[in-house]
């Protein structure tokens, strides 16, 4: 039997990971850059994530959600107060497509409302109400495409409000910071004008932090930047750091009815200590601050080009936009150079890498970028 292609695929086989390094089945090191998609919050391998996993494994690995999990409430608690979210409640499954699912299930369930706003050249999933509100053609088919999802430009309020003004819209989707799209950065004034225009017409504002989110930005979540209160949040990839967690934050202004949401796998024993450890190493090392202060060094030290047209992000959630393809320096930078990296689109590469990345790390990757752009 084959694998369904899914990537194009690069040839290396990661054994083995420490830190923001990966070795491949030759003994070759990397330096990880992107984290797996944006997916290692603290490192690879840290050793008290590993251990809380394992003494876990050794207690009771799983069991259904019809039974009082303690660990569930003891990770809500502690994402309440990393986050600054003690009043929200706390929904767990296993992605961040589910994530957004649920947040939008539970916006259409609040409002009677059946239409959504979403923005040109956003990515929100790949199931079927996350992948319908995903500005991206080529993964949307027929089937998904039946969803009344309305496409909306970033940093335009008036082209939000044409939509909003009819009274008909259960949500308003909108990524901390677009990543599949582009590094795009909502304005300060964009996101305080969608707060009140979705508090005008009785819409629900979920904010996708499943990428910019858990310290990525710099702050826990990205729309802490804007000074603005979403309805719900959701969340994934960092809060696991490999371990599949997914979950939302949900405002005290929904009342939840049993049944209404649910999960199999959710919260599970293991995912839960998974997530615990993460909190803690977060919160012990300092890495929100942390991934400010690299990231704007990474920002502030980039090599000048006129092959790049424009370098944006923050914290460590990067893009670096050049004027032609990138396919071959991204390549080079992996073969020769032996540094991973993302992209988005064709033009950018992205930098996602764990939150505990040096300023010495990062050097690392300017000396050798700088000598390819040579």
């Amino acid at each position: 039997m084959n694998l369904f292609d899914v990537y194009s695929l690069f040839d290396v086989i990661p054994v083995k990971g420490q830190g923001c390094h990966v070795w491949d089945d030759k003994g070759q090191e990397y330096l990880d850059l992107y984290g797996g998609h944006a997916v290692i919050s603290v490192g690879h391998s840290h050793p008290h994530y590993v251990k809380r996993i394992t003494e876990q494994l050794n207690k009771i690995g799983f069991y259904s959600n019809s039974v009082i999990n303690p660990l569930q409430v003891e990770l809500a608690e502690k994402i309440g107060k990393l986050s600054g979210y003690e009043d929200y409640s706390f929904f767990l499954i296993n992605s961040g497509a589910e994530a957004n699912e649920n947040a939008l299930k539970l916006a259409s369930f609040h409002t009677g409302r059946d239409k959504v706003v979403a923005f040109r050249k956003s990515f929100h999933g790949r199931t079927s109400g996350a992948v319908a509100v995903t500005d991206n053609p080529k993964i949307v088919a027929p089937f998904n495409a039946v969803h009344k999802v309305l496409f909306a430009e970033l940093n335009n309020i008036a082209s939000v409000e044409e939509y909003l003004k009819n009274n008909d819209v259960a949500a308003v989707i909108i990524e901390g910071i677009q990543g599949c799209g582009g590094i795009h950065i909502p304005t300060t004034q964009f996101m305080q004008d969608l707060r009140a225009l979705c508090d005008k017409y009785g819409t629900v504002l979920i904010l996708d932090e499943i990428q910019s989110g858990y310290g990525r930005s710099g702050k826990f979540f990205a729309h802490q930047y804007y000074g603005i209160k979403p309805d719900i949040i959701s969340m994934a990839k960092g809060i696991g750091n490999g371990f599949p967690i997914g979950a939302c934050l949900i405002s005290p202004k929904f009342n939840p009815v049993v049944g209404m949401l649910g999960t199999t796998f959710g919260g599970n024993y293991l995912a839960m200590a998974a997530a615990i450890a993460v909190a803690e190493i977060a919160e012990k090392e300092g890495l929100v601050e942390n991934a400010a202060k690299v990231g704007q060094y990474l920002i502030d030290n980039m090599p000048k080009s006129d092959k790049i047209k424009e370098v944006r992000g923050r914290g460590l959630m990067i893009g670096i936009e050049f004027n032609e393809p990138i396919k071959e320096i991204r390549t080079k930078l992996l073969f020769e150079k032996h540094i991973f990296t993302g992209v988005a689109g064709t033009n950018m590469i992205r930098l996602l890498p764990p939150l505990c990345l040096t300023t010495e790390e990062a050097d690392r990757f300017i000396e050798a970028f700088s000598d390819l752009l040579k």
